[in-house]
């Protein structure tokens, strides 16, 4: 195989690259294939054919030579036809059995390696099985988390150290999640087999990419290297290019560039979560009586389609006339969160959506749904750059916090503070993340000298 590296530091480094069938993990690997690829490696990217066709309409031409896109193909079960290989639109009671499909290509899997012969492979960490089909045919892998520090650091202290308390107080789950969060962690146990164990290997210590930057969590980071025998490397915030010449947004654009600066918020909680029928009730009427701009993305799941009107309460769409906009498909997020009318984002928290508002210096209004999301909003709190929308007991949102919110945000000092917050660690994290990529390329380079030779 033999690595070479140029005086540059770059280098012809061949890598298969392997995330989970959602976009919210294709998303960032694809952020890191571009970045590897500037810097010379050769990336296959590997994905179901469902994945890929959405995929490569976002690869610029440039990487044609660099950035190649692998099929791989899972079996065919009777509920899991092939416009189910993706989650995205995926019924949730199908995800294990998506697992399970995935699983069960090991096979084609190890073909596509013996035909590609790479010199390392990067897995998605809900893969752990896909590091025994790299090293069989001693290929060096390594994992990429999609995910933050501060979220996987918390998952390590309650796996490694139960009982003891997580040292950053900041960091934490209510009542009502900590209850789910027991309920997923009790049903993924039972859905593991031997080979989705982690393998610890004493002679080195494995690499694991993440998603995130030392200005942002350093402390986390940290952490980390203390709990596992991980060296944990950043790779940067996990943002995509920014796409400014597509036609059909620019109804959504011109309207937008009508509105003041920074007066308008920004409504998405992203492809793959959906408002109940109350909470999206009680988000309608709270921007209602907020009196602010705003574009909302309101979607549903593939399947349960509703007319807007029908969904939302009556007559709100009339009432609200020229000072929103409300729509059931996708929505430019990049450009809506560049434009200078956006002063405000309402998000789930999911951490791609996090890390773009940071970008491009939005605050948020956190209103975490699940998974990561909750310790994510806590995160941002304490950097400074959100407010969160505070469930009840009941888990239920209400109209009149989140009107208090908003408004708190758009024309309050409170927006002005989270504001020039979000512009200071944007201006850092823009300025880190180059040479956190380079230093993240030279430790793949020297891991597949040391595990080749």
């Amino acid at each position: 195989m033999g690595t070479q590296v140029t005086e540059h530091g770059t280098s012809n480094l061949r890598v298969v690259m392997f995330p989970w069938l959602a976009y919210g993990h294709i998303s960032p690997f694809l952020y890191v294939a571009k970045k590897l690829a500037d810097r010379g490696f050769l990336i296959y990217l590997c994905s179901t054919p469902i994945n890929l066709k959405s995929t490569i309409k976002k690869i610029p031409e440039k990487y044609a030579d660099s950035i190649h896109l692998i099929e791989l193909h899972i079996p065919e079960l009777p509920e899991l036809p092939p416009h189910y290989h993706t989650t995205n639109g995926l019924p949730p009671h199908l995800n294990h059995t998506l697992q399970k499909a995935l699983k069960m290509s090991k096979p084609n899997l190890s073909k596509i390696l013996k035909n590609l012969k790479p010199d390392l492979m990067i897995y998605d960490v809900l893969q752990q099985w896909a590091e025994r089909v790299a090293n069989e045919q001693s290929i060096p892998a390594v994992r990429l988390l999609t995910f933050g520090a501060a979220v996987f650091s918390y998952f390590c202290n309650l796996v490694k150290k139960p009982g003891v308390e997580f040292p950053f107080p900041d960091i934490y789950l209510r009542k009502i999640e900590q209850v789910k969060l027991g309920e997923m962690l009790e049903k993924s146990a039972k859905d593991q087999d031997p080979d989705d164990e982690e393998r610890l290997v004493d002679e080195y210590k494995q690499i694991a990419l993440i998603c995130t930057s030392r200005t942002i969590e350093a402390k986390y980071i940290d952490f980390l290297l203390e709990l596992s025998n991980l060296k944990v490397v950043p790779v940067g915030p996990p943002v995509q290019d920014l796409i400014t010449n597509d036609a059909d947004d620019m109804e959504l654009i011109d309207w937008l560039g009508s509105k003041d600066e920074n007066s308008t918020v920004f409504v998405s909680f992203g492809s793959e979560y959906f408002l109940s029928k109350e909470d999206m009730e009680e988000v309608a009427l709270g921007l209602e009586l907020s009196n602010v701009n705003f574009v909302w993305v309101a979607r549903f799941p593939k399947g349960e389609e509703q007319n807007l009107e029908d969904a939302l309460p009556k007559g709100f769409l009339e009432r609200i006339g020229e000072r929103g906009r409300v729509l059931d498909k996708f929505a430019p997020q990049l450009r809506i969160l560049n434009h200078t009318s956006t002063g405000g984002f309402i998000s789930h928290c999911g951490w791609n959506s996090v890390m773009e508002s940071i970008h491009f210096g939005v605050p948020i209004v956190a209103m975490p749904m699940h998974l990561d999301q909750p310790m994510n909003a806590r995160l941002i709190v304490e950097l400074g750059v959100a407010v969160e929308i505070v469930r009840d007991d009941d888990g239920k949102i209400h109209r009149e916090e989140i009107a208090k919110t908003l408004k708190d945000v758009i024309t309050e000092r409170i927006g002005e503070n989270l504001r020039a917050k979000m512009r200071d660690i944007s201006m850092n994290l823009n300025s880190i993340s180059g040479e956190e990529m380079d230093a993240a390329a030279h430790e793949l380079i020297q891991f597949c000298k040391i595990n080749t030779n």
